[in-house]
């Protein structure tokens, strides 16, 4: 089995801004795994947040020797040898895919779910003045959900304007972290009224446990807080969903463990996706059976996407025909 790691640039639309920062560009490390005279593909997005970086993820990726005959196999070595996160999300993909062409069975088939199918999905609206993100929803009209971006202060008023611009779209508030307690007591209860139904990663991380003496009347989603199986029994009381990114679970194998114990325990599922290609979601169709919201818009947040991507009808995201066929 050979193992190719690449590094590939996609421009972003008219950029990308959240509490931490902007990007112009999605940085994707590319794994392609070649036995038997076949091939397949994964990506995956280092994320400096979780102390990744493209050059180091590269680096774990070509240290990987793979020995055995069949995806099982080669998996077990491979959870031997990475971490979780991006590089074992890239070669898991990347290893679903082939395994698929070797035996001619779809991807589905080989993880006991339902088939892919086209769904809605939210559709994020940067960190901008309430006016320019306003305008960016009404330029957008007809999604089925918009994620909004917040920074910690002019929240409401950025809510505020994107409901009167689109006030039937149910809203997703995304905080990355930026809020305090206080601003938290302050914004919820004028939320709901706005179309807000979730409220994503309020509190940094390391401050989930203030999150079970505060009312939700509005659902609480895990994203930043959450990155291993191992931590979703604690989540519950505190959260009421947690955020499914395969960078962030190791691939695919990880998240459909995460899901079904996510469900056991009483906790909702978010599908999410950092920004990436077709390429990207495209084994997160995967677990859609089993997602109470799906953000999977990355590949349209892009100025262009890969051959065979997913598409947009106007109303759901019909899955990519690049991956796992």
């Amino acid at each position: 089995m050979r193992l190719d790691v690449g590094v590939s640039r996609w421009p972003i639309a008219g950029g990308f801004r959240i509490s931490r920062g902007a990007k112009h560009e999605a940085v994707l490390v590319e794994v392609t795994v070649t036995g038997d005279g076949l091939s397949g593909r994964g990506e995956a997005v280092p994320y400096p947040r979780y102390g990744e970086s493209v050059e180091a993820v590269v680096a774990e990726l070509q240290a990987v020797r793979l020995s055995g005959d069949d995806r099982v196999s080669f998996w077990a070595e491979a959870e031997r040898q990475l971490t979780l996160g991006a590089a074992r999300n890239a070669l898991d993909c990347a290893l679903w895919d082939w395994e698929s062409r070797r035996t001619g069975r779809p991807v589905h088939a080989l993880a006991g779910v339902a088939p892919p199918a086209p769904v809605p999905t939210a559709f994020t609206l940067s960190v901008g003045t309430p006016e320019a993100m306003a305008d960016a929803a009404r330029r957008e009209r007809g999604r089925p959900c918009f994620k909004l971006k917040a920074s910690g202060e002019d929240d409401l008023a950025r809510v505020a304007a994107v409901h009167a611009a689109c006030p039937e779209t149910p809203l997703i508030v995304d905080a990355n972290e930026a809020w305090s307690v206080e601003t938290y007591e302050q914004l919820v209860p004028e939320l709901h009224a706005l179309g807000v139904i979730l409220i994503e990663q309020p509190f940094a991380a390391a401050r989930d446990e203030e999150l079970a003496d505060l009312a939700r009347p509005i659902p609480v989603c895990a994203d930043e807080s959450f990155m291993r199986r191992s931590q979703l029994a604690g989540f519950v009381g505190r959260y009421d969903a947690v955020n499914v990114k395969l960078d962030k679970t190791g691939g695919l194998t990880e998240a459909l463990a995460c899901v079904r114990e996510a469900r056991t325990l009483g906790l909702r599922v978010m599908l999410g996706c950092n920004v990436c290609t077709s390429l990207g979601i495209a084994p997160s169709f995967m677990l859609t059976e089993h997602a109470d919201f799906i953000d999977l818009d990355g590949p349209l947040l892009l100025t262009t996407d890969r051959d065979g991507g997913a598409v947009w009808d106007g109303a759901r995201l019909h899955p990519p025909r690049l991956w796992g066929t």
